[in-house]
């Protein structure tokens, strides 16, 4: 039986999600954790993003700290520091020049970009787009409800709904999106309280409408080009929501994972649910 501790992860992707599931992952005591990363990261929940560090070189959420590296070989010291890497590889080509133990797909495309279960012993997608037994081991269900966070050993998530989930009876209306493509400017910044109808910001010098008051709980890093539709920021009708805290879905897909990881360093083979 493998040391658990001594498991090498790799998760591609760093965004609130993957971030959720990292920092449970690394308060577990899983401290041999990488994460992957684009040039340009989109995050909205910048402030509980590892990708973060890709801007600025470190960046801390909940208490643990990120550094980007700079290559594969600056790892193993930011390890012994116990601080997560993350390294700027789209292609994922650590993956096949370390051959780590475990894969967590986790840039939330809602479709398989790349990854198959040939990358490692343990291969996990965490949301739509993932078929476990075909592309992946096992699936992480992200939808939200009493399904979220199920670990699948067949079968895959439920598809995307392109709808937010309800807080206050908004939905749709907390996303903010671009209405144009263009690059997007704001002076704004996560935590500051808009009102229904100001604008957060401009894409091409087009406004971005906030449709309802809260407090911005997200919001995309100014000077960044977007598409048209673009998810740009979310705004939170509640006042007692932190925006400096991982999301329950993260730590739920954290849960879900260490389950699997378990299982896995225990029987040598996935341990999921029947979807």
């Amino acid at each position: 039986m493998p040391n658990i501790a001594d498991l090498n992860i790799v998760f591609r992707g760093a965004g609130d999600v993957a971030s959720g599931a990292a920092l449970r992952l690394y308060n577990a005591g899983l401290r041999r954790i990488i994460m992957l990363e684009i040039p340009r990261p989109m995050a909205v929940r910048r402030t509980v993003s590892f990708s973060e560090a890709v801007y600025d070189g470190e960046v801390t959420v909940e208490g643990v700290r990120a550094k980007l590296a700079v290559s594969s070989t600056d790892i193993p010291a930011l390890w012994k520091e116990e601080v997560l890497p993350v390294l700027v590889d789209p292609e994922g080509l650590l993956i096949r020049n370390m051959k780590p133990d475990v894969v967590i797909e986790a840039t939330i495309a809602k479709r398989n970009i790349g990854v198959s279960m040939a990358d490692a012993p343990l291969v996990i997608g965490v949301g739509p787009g993932f078929t476990a037994g075909k592309d992946v081991h096992c699936v992480i269900e992200t939808n939200r409800g009493f399904t979220m966070g199920r670990l699948y050993r067949s079968g895959s998530a439920a598809p995307n709904t392109g709808n937010p989930g309800i807080v206050m009876g908004y939905s749709v209306e907390r996303v903010l999106r671009a209405p144009c493509s263009g690059r997007f400017e704001t002076n704004l910044d996560i935590g500051d309280r808009v009102e229904a109808g100001a604008s957060v910001g401009t894409v091409n010098g087009q406004p971005v409408i906030s449709q309802i008051g809260g407090i911005l709980r997200g919001l995309l890093r100014a000077g960044l080009d977007v598409e048209k539709g673009a998810k740009m920021g979310d705004v939170e009708p509640r006042d007692d929501i932190g925006f400096n805290r991982c999301s329950d879905k993260g730590m739920a897909v954290g849960g879900a994972l260490l389950e699997a990881i378990i299982a896995y360093a225990l029987n040598r083979e996935p341990n999921c649910r029947e979807a």
